[in-house]
């Protein structure tokens, strides 16, 4: 080979190496071994089948990697078409919670626990234990009732009666007695005047 032909750059990652193709050859029968050394093949599996499943692997993920890509670009597309027609993630959301609030609703699970309810309830407003809760409560509340009423009935006489006591009476006349003191004949429009009152006149200057 001819000298002048080899990579003279200092920079070069090839400096100072061959271009022939044997090498490179040689280079990838190595990585191959290592890489079988590394991983050996599973028990009843020949190199040929190894390489066929490799071959079809590389192929599945290609696939994959395709799939990703054309499914990132129609969610691209999707949430473009819902800015258009003004669909926001709370509306969204707000469908997607109504819409599975509807198949519970229609779910065969949703429908038996309604029914076996609704035979509970059935069977407990219908069973004598119940019937006979009822009938004491409200008895209870009757009572309870009545005896507020005889209680404030009671309360009201008992004051008629201190009313017309001879001993309510007499205080009544004495607070009379004492106001007509404090108060004296006046009306009721005049003022009454303080004892300390000390406010200066005329004829009487505080200096």
């Amino acid at each position: 080979m001819d000298p002048a032909s080899q990579d003279i750059n200092l920079n070069s990652p090839n400096k100072g190496n061959s271009m022939d193709p044997s090498d490179n050859m040689a280079d990838d029968q190595a990585e191959g071994a290592a890489a079988n050394s590394a991983h050996p093949l599973p028990p009843g599996l020949t190199e040929e089948e190894a390489e066929e499943l490799r071959l079809e692997l590389t192929k599945v993920e290609e696939e994959i990697n395709t799939l990703r890509q054309v499914l990132s670009a129609k969610e691209r597309h999707a949430s473009e078409l819902k800015r258009k027609l003004g669909l926001s993630p709370l509306n969204e959301l707000k469908q997607n919670i109504t819409k599975s609030w509807q198949d519970v609703q229609t779910s065969q699970a949703y429908v038996r626990t309604t029914e076996k309810l609704g035979e509970w309830n059935e069977r407990v407003t219908g069973s004598d234990l119940y019937k006979k809760t009822q009938e004491t409560l409200s008895e209870a509340g009757q009572k309870t009732s009545a005896a507020l009423n005889t209680l404030g009935t009671a309360i009201s006489r008992r004051l008629g009666d201190m009313r017309n006591s001879p001993t309510f009476k007499s205080f009544e006349d004495k607070v009379g007695n004492l106001k007509h003191k404090v108060v004296g004949p006046r009306g009721n429009g005049d003022a009454v005047s303080s004892p300390t009152d000390t406010t200066p006149t005329h004829e009487n200057p505080p200096f």
